[in-house]
């Protein structure tokens, strides 16, 4: 089924705030549609497995690993009417073209990412992808100091907040990264 408009959708929030799953549960609907789907993932995250997404809750979907935008273009397959990306905000900057070519042509493209790095900036190419979208979900994680909503990631190096000037990427999950709110989260200079 070809869509009659493409469109770019927009998946953000922390980590442990659904991200994934709602990527999942999107990309599972299309399917049922009958519409022809294709799942890409970065391929320096390889937390549960190469060639698969997989949420904090278990949930899982066959993906495509790609070192950057150009591979995810030259594995997409002309019928592909459905394009996923997790992780997106690991993706170098022609993320963003490669997204609007393909909304421009009738894709529907539903891309998952961090908006916010560990230090609470904008991570990546989410910026752009964000104010590009039709579409724009942001979830929130529950902050494991108060409960309140979470919006931030508090990297974690030896149970301590990591430094500002450590390295922006950091794969890793519960063993090195918690959901806080805006008030618990700390990151020294």
């Amino acid at each position: 089924m070809i869509h009659h408009r493409g469109r770019l959708e927009v998946i953000c929030g922390s980590m442990f705030s659904g991200k994934t799953e709602e990527l999942i549960r999107r990309v599972r609907r299309a399917q049922i549609a009958r519409q022809s789907v294709q799942v890409f993932k970065p391929l320096i995250d390889a937390r549960y497995g190469i060639t698969r997404i997989t949420s904090h809750n278990g949930q899982d979907f066959e993906a495509l690993p790609c070192a950057d935008s150009a591979e995810i273009a030259a594995r997409l397959l002309p019928e592909t009417t459905v394009v996923a990306v997790d992780e997106v905000q690991f993706f170098d900057h022609g993320i963003v073209a490669l997204a609007e070519q393909l909304a421009n042509r009738g894709v529907r493209v539903i891309l998952a990412g961090l908006d916010l790095d560990f230090r609470a900036e904008p991570f990546g190419a989410m910026p752009d992808l964000i104010c590009r979208a039709e579409e724009v979900t942001k979830l929130h994680a529950i902050c494991t100091v108060c409960g309140e909503p979470a919006t931030r990631s508090q990297r974690l190096v030896n149970g301590e907040p990591a430094r500002y000037n450590d390295p922006i990427i950091l794969i890793g999950a519960q063993e090195r990264y918690e959901a806080r709110c805006r008030h618990h989260h700390v990151v020294p200079r």
